[in-house]
């Protein structure tokens, strides 16, 4: 995996969308839900509002913004890129984009090749 397969990155739309709320919210996060009905849909959270757990990993940043994810859902996913992305709709209950009808949702491709090779290596958990 080089320096630009990142983990997580995010649309143009996306970043715009942090932007607008960070303006109102500037220390945020994401936690990638694992939730069956918003199993898409990172939450983005105030930071000092979401207590980020020992058994989370981070997966990167994003618009300067942590992106974490449950260490049993990155178990699935840790062949995973991820692409936090931005459409119409509602956000989650508790998620900083309900309200703004915006939504954010998580793309993903497989890595493939040598990408998969170094990819354990690379997860860091909160607690590190």
């Amino acid at each position: 995996m080089t320096a630009t397969e990142l983990r997580v990155l995010a649309t143009d739309a996306a970043l715009d969308f942090i932007a607008e709320i960070r303006r109102d919210h500037p220390d945020i996060l994401f936690h990638q839900s694992g939730g069956c009905c918003d199993g898409s849909s990172p939450m983005c959270y105030p930071a000092d509002d979401y207590i980020v757990g020992d058994n989370d990993v981070k997966l990167g940043e994003i618009g300067g913004v942590p992106v974490y994810i449950s260490a049993s859902q990155f178990e699935v996913w840790k062949h995973t890129q991820l692409i936090i992305d931005v459409v119409p709709g509602r956000g989650g209950m508790f998620s900083l984009d309900n309200g703004r009808e915006r939504r954010f949702l998580t793309r993903s491709r497989l890595f493939g090749g040598a990408e998969a090779c170094p990819l354990a290596a690379t997860a860091t958990s909160a607690g590190a």
